[in-house]
């Protein structure tokens, strides 16, 4: 593999490196809990790995013969991976963002065309909930979700999409329902390390 590329296990050394691939008890932005975090702001805040991550996925896509239009990040997480992708697969790559209610949307005057062909950026994928919603928001817009890619994928590739999944590192990890989480009965505190808002998913 190219040196501009990077493979699972040395993407997952660099993440642990990193402080990225976290460890312990977290309340994920889906509700679950989870013995696994993995923090990508920590990986992605470097250039020089980043690059090599979104190279290894835009040579995925277009291996699968896929041509997009545009990439999709959809805040926070997906703002800097969903550019760089962009910028590898020169394309324009824009975001989506959550409103005051909640709800995702395209601001700061960025729109898409109906016909147009998507790649939605993310960097994890977690149940695919987030994936989905924004992917319902763009084809209401009349888009194309031509995938999704993204640096982790945690659901074993079991997440419920319409359209193919690319991830560079799959991620084992175990997950409860806050009312019957071993690690809430053993008194470990519970950490909640994302960035949405809890109004967003309660």
């Amino acid at each position: 593999m190219p040196n501009s590329q990077i493979e699972a296990n040395s993407l997952e050394s660099q993440l642990v490196q990193e402080d990225a691939l976290l460890r312990g008890h977290f309340r994920l932005s889906s509700g679950l809990h989870s013995d696994t975090y993995v923090q990508c702001a920590r990986f992605l805040r470097r250039p020089d790995l980043a690059a090599p991550a979104a190279a290894t996925l835009a040579e995925q896509i277009r291996e699968a013969g896929l041509q997009p239009d545009t990439v999709v990040g959809p805040a926070m997480g997906g703002v800097v991976i969903g550019y760089e992708l962009a910028r590898q697969l020169g394309v324009p790559g824009i975001f989506t963002e959550r409103d005051d209610t909640g709800q995702m949307t395209l601001r700061r005057g960025f729109t898409v065309q109906p016909g147009e062909r998507i790649i939605i950026a993310e960097d994890v994928v977690t149940t695919g909930k987030s994936t989905n919603e924004v992917a319902r928001l763009l084809t209401s817009l009349g888009a194309e979700i031509l995938a999704v890619a993204s640096l982790i994928d945690r659901t074993g590739g079991k997440a419920e999409l319409s359209f193919p999944n690319f991830a560079l590192l799959p991620v084992t990890a175990a997950t409860y329902a806050p009312d019957d989480c071993p690690l809430c009965r053993a008194g470990i505190p519970v950490v909640k390390p994302g960035s949405r808002p809890e109004k967003a998913f309660s």
